[in-house]
């Protein structure tokens, strides 16, 4: 009798190597009964600042059945965004993440191609690809799929490959072999929580959202806090500081997906031409970059706050 489970599993993990996937882990969908009282509290205690999203749709936070009709297996992906070559030094840094493209668009056209892989093979299978910008709790459920463990600065951490990549997922109706858990790798090392700018990193495995670099920089939309000034550490758009301190970071490998690549101008870029960014350029260099989300002004009041 053949394994169809089996089958079906090693086919969907083959197509995600060959699409450009880091890694594919697949875990049962149902209800996150672990992380449910742990993000509620997180909520209560308003580590998410003004991140109102964060609020909405809890039911379906921590159930994808509620997401998906018939929901029967998460499928994880990772795709590693880590940059062959970096900032120069002494500049106005961004998140690595944001050098080439945005990776919503980027990740999107994969988890389709990979649905439609799915559905020619298999058959009928309903599914929705999601990219961090539905209520899925990425970390939670790539970890329960085997592909790391959640680290101390609340990252997604894998031995093999560190952190520098995206999750998302497919969530399809139809059941597969699940992979499980790793352990938990961080042992006593606290070099995340020392080296955050802010203090973000409340406690091993807490992040306080409302007091992180990325939060200030992006999500808020009003003037940055006074009290924050000269914490930001030259940090314009986000902050990969608890990631690049990360022993397991060591282990990272430069990605090889061409949409990744900076424009050629920002790797260059001097703290001058930061400063004096003109609208044009800036619509040039991060064209189709994550940048675009803080807008041309969000960017400058980032550089302003940092610079004075």
């Amino acid at each position: 009798m053949i394994n169809h489970k089996l089958k079906y599993t090693e086919f969907i993990k083959s197509e995600a190597k060959r699409l450009g996937f880091l890694s594919c882990g697949i875990a049962k969908a149902g209800f996150l009964e672990e992380e449910a009282p742990r993000l509620e509290q997180w909520l209560n205690e308003n580590k998410h600042g003004q991140m109102q999203y964060m609020e909405n749709h809890l039911d379906k936070r921590l159930n994808p059945t509620l997401l998906v009709d018939g929901a029967k297996s998460v499928i994880s992906l990772l795709l590693n965004y880590y940059p062959e070559t970096t900032q120069v030094d002494d500049t106005y840094k961004i998140s690595k993440y944001a050098y080439g493209q945005d990776y919503h668009f980027v990740i999107k056209h994969k988890l389709k191609e990979l649905l439609y892989s799915i559905q020619e093979t298999i058959g009928e299978v309903g599914g929705r690809a999601f990219v961090d910008s539905a209520p899925v709790l990425d970390k939670a459920w790539a970890a329960k799929s085997g592909l790391g463990w959640v680290g101390k600065h609340s990252n997604l951490l894998s031995k093999q490959v560190g952190s520098f990549f995206f999750i998302a997922e497919l969530i399809v109706d139809i059941e597969l072999e699940y992979d499980t858990p790793v352990t938990d790798h961080c042992g006593s090392c606290t070099a995340c929580i020392d080296a955050c700018p802010t203090a973000a990193i409340v406690a091993p495995y807490v992040v306080d959202g409302s007091k992180c670099i990325s939060y200030f920089t992006i999500e808020l939309k009003e003037n940055l806090p006074n009290e924050m000034k000269g914490k930001f550490d030259d940090w314009a758009f986000g902050c990969d500081v608890c990631q690049d301190v990360c022993p397991w970071n060591r282990f990272s490998e430069h990605h090889n997906e061409p949409l990744f690549n900076p424009h050629p101008d920002l790797l260059t870029m001097t703290k001058q031409d930061w400063e004096e960014i003109t609208a044009e350029t800036f619509a040039a260099v991060f064209k189709k970059s994550a940048v675009k989300r803080t807008k041309f002004q969000g960017l400058q009041r980032n550089i302003n706050f940092l610079k004075e």
